[in-house]
C-alpha cells in the first residue's frame, strides 16, 4: 500500500520543518506548504488521506481553511489534525465545526508529533480505503422507475461508482447490478445519481447488501495492495 499522504499547513518555519521531518521518518508523504492561501488552491487540485493546519495563520486562518476543505471535492471527507496552543472550550467547538478531526496541543515535539502519528494513522488509513476508487471496466444494469438501461461501469469505490449510461439525470434513484472481476460476485445495489456529465454518471450507493459490500471492500484491498 502506498505511503499516507499527508497536507502539514503551518506558517511557523521550525514547526513545518519538525512535523514534515517526524512524518517522513514514519514512512508519509508529507507535503509542507507554509501559505494557507495556497494550500486552499492545493485541497481543490490534490486528494491527501489527513490535513494538518495551524490555527493562527495569516491571510486564511485554521478555521476558514477547514471549512473550504469540508466543502471542496477532493478532501471533503478527509481527517484534519487542528494543531493549537489554544487550549479553551470554545476554540474546540468551533474547530469541530468547521471540521476538524482531532487536535495536536503546542508545543509540539518529536515524541508528542510521534505518538499522535501512531495514534490516528489506522483511522487515516480506514478513511483512505473508504474512498479508494479504482479503474473497473464491466457491464452494468440500471432499472430507474420503469425503465432498464445497460451501460458500462467506469471506476467503482465502497461508496459509489461512476457509470456510462445514456438517459440517466441527477437526482434520479437507481438498482444497479455488475459482477465483480475475477471472484465474478454478482452485485446488487441501490444507489443515487449525484453528478452526470454528458453520458456518464456519479452514483452514490445508498442502500448495499452486507455481502455486496464485503465483496466490493475484499476487491478494492486486493486492488490497493
Amino acid at each position: 500500500m502506498e505511503a499516507l499522504k499527508l497536507l502539514v499547513v503551518e506558517d511557523d518555519i521550525p514547526s513545518l520543518e519538525l512535523m514534515t521531518e517526524v512524518f517522513t521518518s514514519l514512512k508519509a508523504d508529507a507535503q509542507p506548504v507554509q501559505d494557507s492561501q495556497q494550500a486552499a488552491d492545493i485541497i481543490n487540485e490534490q486528494k491527501f488521506d489527513g490535513i494538518f493546519l495551524d490555527l493562527e495563520m495569516p491571510r486564511l486562518n485554521g478555521f476558514d481553511l477547514a471549512r473550504l476543505i469540508r466543502k471542496s471535492s477532493w478532501n471533503k471527507s478527509t481527517p484534519i489534525v487542528i494543531v493549537t496552543g489554544r487550549d479553551d472550550k470554545h476554540t474546540m467547538q468551533e474547530a469541530f465545526a468547521a471540521g476538524a478531526t482531532f487536535f495536536l496541543q503546542k508545543p509540539i515535539d518529536w515524541q508528542r508529533l510521534n505518538r499522535l502519528f501512531r495514534t490516528v494513522r489506522g483511522g487515516l488509513l480506514d478513511n483512505r480505503r473508504r474512498h479508494v476508487r479504482v479503474s473497473l471496466h464491466t457491464n452494468v444494469t440500471c432499472e430507474t422507475g420503469s425503465k432498464t438501461l445497460r451501460g458500462m461501469t467506469w471506476n467503482l469505490s465502497r461508496g459509489g461508482m461512476q457509470i456510462e449510461v445514456t438517459g440517466l439525470p441527477v437526482g434520479n434513484k437507481v438498482r444497479l447490478s455488475f459482477r465483480l472481476p475475477v471472484s465474478d460476485v454478482a452485485i446488487e445495489a441501490e444507489g443515487s445519481v449525484v453528478w452526470s456529465d454528458e453520458n456518464r454518471q456519479g452514483i452514490r450507493f445508498i442502500n448495499l447488501h452486507a455481502k455486496s459490500e464485503q465483496a466490493i471492500a475484499e476487491f478494492l484491498s486486493s486492488v490497493d495492495k
